[in-house]
């Protein structure tokens, strides 16, 4: 049986925790920063739990 290749792009977008959840980055933070207030763009900082009902798919791909 091969190995699972680990999908690179949710590697780069994805991190897991210690105890195993799969952390997220709020989308909009990247493009039209200015016209956004300064409290906006700090709440995009902070990462969030990924949505339970795509957990299966991605840790297959990151090969967990």
């Amino acid at each position: 049986m091969p190995k699972i290749k680990t999908h690179k792009g949710a590697k780069a977008r994805l991190d897991v925790t210690g105890t195993g959840k799969i952390m997220r980055v709020k989308i909009g933070k990247s493009h039209l920063r200015r016209r956004k207030p300064k409290r906006v763009t700090r709440l995009f900082d902070e990462k969030i739990p990924l949505n339970p009902t795509a957990t299966k798919r991605v840790r297959r791909m990151l090969g967990i």
